[in-house]
């Protein structure tokens, strides 16, 4: 059997395209994951909070607390403002300290 055909070299070409293809998403992707935990390592680290799931959660509602107690705030709702403030400023104080 002769494997010299244009559909044998045609075949190889674009599997080599597809293989290139994968190799650089692969490396991409892989490049991102190791950004991403350095970055949550680097953050968790300056906090002095553990890098779990449930401390990353916690800091996230914290700061969305702090982000709501700012809007009202700027819409000119002093109570519900200093009110969002406060609970934030104990979720956040609650994770670090």
């Amino acid at each position: 059997m002769q494997d010299d055909g244009i559909s044998n070299w045609l075949g190889e070409r674009v599997g080599e395209a597809i293989r290139f293809i994968i190799d650089l998403l692969a490396l991409l992707f892989g490049n991102i994951s190791h950004t991403v935990e350095r970055f949550v390592t680097g953050l968790t680290e300056a906090l002095g909070i553990s890098s779990s799931i449930f401390s990353l959660l916690f800091l996230l509602i914290g700061l969305w607390l702090l982000y709501q107690g700012i809007r009202a705030l700027l819409g000119r709702r002093i109570v519900g403002g200093l009110i969002w403030l406060f609970v934030g400023l104990i979720v956040l104080s609650w994770l670090v300290g």
